[in-house]
């Protein structure tokens, strides 16, 4: 039997999955889908480039098996999955035609592929040839070199302990009352538990009650919104800043499950969380380091531990920090969250530039529209090693904020593709859209 006949299949583990669609928004060959219950890869579609492994912030995505190539699980199997089906034992592939020694020369074949794809789509993504625009290219899979160490996946279903308890200790309105848009802004005290989070980094959340199928509802995944030392510094909480959901992308009426039950959470109810996840969407430690931080709407909550982490080093005098620009987008004022503590702090020590694209008698202006105003600002930092730049916010943002980007160094007669490189490798530009 030719060894052809045996592959090593990607696949996706539903129970540590987080449903985040980092997976899918990275993948360059669409062979990510999904449905309400599960992320699924396309055996047919796949080609093995490793685009999606280093995004994935809990390791669901680093699955494999050595299946029969005639025989690789279906999209519409994995769809149904609730775990990973156990490898085949030698048995079940010889049932095929094939052998152990098989099998271990077809996963010697598919490393050696991906190490190829891998270098290949490096090649691409460098050069910028053979390939039409893509963002996804240029966001860093590492951190900051002198990010602090982050603690991932501590509870979870593959964890030690499941989940962990934390009791709401407060649940404010952030957005000014009567806009469509609701978001709230909610603390949560984990105890005597420990639960290190550092800026960047996201949680889960497991709404209570079963699906429409009776099966529990998977974690929801939401970014923390408060600094290392806690909401309130020295204690052992965190925010979370959580829009209501009342509709769809599409515009369609539906009541988002784990974004309404947060929404109207009291304070003394308890919650149950698993994570934190994430490793690479982390803050630069050292000194003189800037940040540029482009956000839209709940995108803004890494960005409010950023610049709050960055505020109390300042108090302290601890810290001799760089610039600090935040471009920020919403509807309206109205719908943006933290508008008003945003408007108080004191320009010397971060920049602020707003865009609204629905304000009546005023032009739409999108945070692509104010970087490009602020081109003289963005270019130096664009060149600066020690200048890191961090999107969070709606997947539509992505595309329109890189090529901005590029549009700014290229007017100033640069080379985008070198310098794109760089911000990749060197850990300086992060994408964390949804």
């Amino acid at each position: 039997m030719s060894t052809a006949a045996l592959i090593q299949q990607h696949l996706i583990d539903p129970e540590i999955c987080i449903r985040c669609n980092t997976c899918e928004a990275t993948c360059p060959v669409g062979a990510i889908t999904h449905d309400a219950r599960n992320y699924v890869v396309d055996a047919d579609k796949c080609n093995l480039c490793m685009a999606c492994i280093p995004p994935c912030p809990t390791g669901s995505i680093d699955n494999w098996r050595t299946v029969p190539k005639a025989r690789a699980y279906t999209v519409e199997e994995q769809l149904g999955w609730d775990e990973l089906p156990a490898a085949l034992s030698d048995a079940e592939l010889a049932e095929w035609g094939g052998s152990a020694d098989e099998a271990q020369v077809a996963a010697q074949a598919a490393q050696a592929a991906v190490a190829s794809a891998a270098s290949s789509a490096a090649s691409v993504a460098t050069t910028g040839q053979g390939e039409a625009f893509r963002s996804a290219a240029y966001g860093a899979t590492v951190p900051p070199w002198s990010a602090a160490h982050p603690y991932t996946n501590l509870y979870g279903p593959k964890a030690a302990q499941k989940s962990i308890i934390a009791t709401v200790t407060g649940n404010v309105r952030v957005t000014e009352v009567g806009s469509e848009y609701d978001t709230h802004h909610i603390v949560l005290d984990f105890g005597v538990m420990p639960f290190p989070v550092l800026e960047g980094q996201s949680i889960g959340i497991i709404p209570p009650g079963l699906d429409e199928h009776g099966r529990p509802h998977h974690p929801r995944q939401y970014s923390v919104a408060s600094p290392r030392n806690g909401e309130r510094p020295g204690y052992n909480n965190l925010s979370l800043t959580i829009k209501r959901v009342l509709e769809d992308h599409q515009g369609n009426p539906v009541r988002g499950v784990a974004s309404n039950y947060m929404c109207d959470l009291q304070v003394g109810d308890q919650v149950e969380v698993i994570g934190p996840f994430g490793a690479s969407f982390l803050m630069p430690n050292h000194p003189r380091s800037s940040i540029v931080m482009i956000c839209t709407g709940t995108g803004s909550a890494p960005m409010r531990a950023m610049t709050e982490w960055r505020r109390r080093l300042r108090a302290s005098g601890k810290f001799e920090g760089g610039k600090l620009l935040l471009f920020f987008g919403a509807r309206t004022p109205q719908e943006l969250p933290y508008f008003g503590p945003l408007q108080k702090l004191p320009r010397d020590f971060i920049d602020i530039h707003f865009a609204f694209s629905r304000v009546s008698g005023q032009p739409k202006r999108y945070v692509q529209d104010v970087m490009r105003e602020r081109a003289a600002d963005l270019l130096p930092l664009l060149q600066d090693p020690n200048a890191y730049f961090y999107v969070c916010g709606l997947k539509s943002m992505e595309e329109g904020v890189v090529m901005a980007l590029r549009d700014v160094v290229q007017a100033a007669g640069l080379d985008w593709e070198a310098i794109g490189a760089d911000l990749k490798r060197q850990g300086r530009l992060h994408l964390e859209t949804y």
